[in-house]
């Protein structure tokens, strides 16, 4: 899960610079690909954290 988190926190960076540089050519899908990358490590985030929390139990 660490991998895909780092994955995903990487993929946030590109689609920022896509988004920044303007080299799309639909604004929405962008913007929708970046809100959905970062609802995508929020989950692994919080799942990284309650894996740790039961191996600790």
């Amino acid at each position: 899960m660490k991998v895909i988190l780092k994955e995903l926190r990487e993929t946030f960076v590109c689609l920022k610079i896509i988004y920044r540089i303007k080299l799309y050519k639909t604004e929405s899908k962008i913007i929708k690909a970046k809100k959905e990358n970062n609802e995508l490590i929020s989950i692994f985030v919080k799942s990284i954290k309650t894996a740790k929390q039961n191996l600790q139990s």
